[in-house]
């Protein structure tokens, strides 16, 4: 006697939730301001005001990009508010920090424009491991907006999720 093959998965009414597809194509870049700075380390308004005038910021059209000092120098709040001034026509977007902020950011830009009234009552499964590296931040950010109006969120793979929350 052949049953029917019923997928257990489906059946469950499980919504899946691929944080990886959220990420922001494009190309990224980490703009290190040491170079800018007398002897890399000291930081000479005059001069550094002419380094950035005299800067090719168009290298920098159309990406995403991280703004960071690798220098242990004091640089002032002015000098990397200056930097934004310059590259703002050409980037997509900046952050100060490293690549791992500038990832986190855009990560968490995309959720912010993510429409969790969809999610209302939903069982949702928060997909991990995929191809592309997600920052625990964006995991953290998607559970703190789902947490108000899902019924229940898992993480992992919707054969076998770890159960995180259940509303009651």
């Amino acid at each position: 006697m052949e049953s029917e093959i019923i997928n257990r998965v489906e059946a469950a009414g499980l919504t899946e939730i691929r944080l990886e597809e959220l990420r922001l194509e494009g190309e990224r870049a980490v703009l290190d301001i040491q170079p800018f700075l007398f002897q890399g380390q000291l930081l000479r308004e005059k001069e550094f005001r002419e380094t950035v005038k005299g800067h090719d910021w168009s290298v920098y059209r159309n990406k995403y990009v991280a703004i960071t000092c690798s220098a242990d120098a004091i640089v002032p709040t002015w000098a990397y508010m200056l930097i934004a001034l310059a590259i703002h026509p050409f980037a997509r977007s900046f952050v100060f920090g490293d690549a791992g902020q500038l990832e986190t950011a855009l990560f968490l830009e995309a959720l912010g424009r993510t429409d969790i009234s969809r999610y209302q009552n939903a069982k949702v499964v928060i997909k991990g491991c995929g191809k592309v590296p997600v920052p625990e931040s964006a995991y953290v950010e998607i559970t703190r907006l789902l947490a108000p109006v899902a019924q229940s969120i898992m993480y992992g793979e919707a054969c076998s999720t770890v159960p995180l929350f259940k509303r009651k």
